[in-house]
C-alpha cells in the first residue's frame, strides 16, 4: 500500500498583543461610603422609630404601612451601592 504524503503544517504563532490597557478605577470616595452607609442607618433607624414609637408620632400614624416601604427601600439604596464601592 503507498504511503500518504505528510503535510507540514506551519506552527502557530499568536496575534500581536493589539489590546487597550483598562483603567482600573481608584478606591471611592469617602463621602459615597457615608452616604451608603448612611442610608442603611437611615432605614433601620426608621425601622425601629416604627415598632417602638410609631403610634405617637403624627405623620408615622398617617404613612400606616408605607412606614416598612420606607424603611426597606433606604436599607435596599444603601445596599445597592455596595456594588459599586471600591
Amino acid at each position: 500500500m503507498p504511503k500518504s504524503k505528510v503535510r507540514r503544517k506551519t506552527p502557530y504563532t499568536p496575534p500581536p498583543n493589539v489590546r487597550t490597557p483598562v483603567q482600573v478605577a481608584g478606591p471611592t470616595h469617602p463621602v459615597y461610603v457615608a452616604v451608603m452607609l448612611g442610608l442603611m442607618l437611615l432605614g433601620l433607624a426608621w425601622l425601629v422609630v416604627n415598632y417602638l414609637a410609631g403610634d405617637k408620632i403624627g405623620f408615622m400614624i398617617a404613612l400606616g404601612s408605607w412606614n416598612f416601604v420606607i424603611g426597606f427601600a433606604l436599607i435596599v439604596v444603601g445596599l445597592l451601592m455596595t456594588m459599586r464601592w471600591r
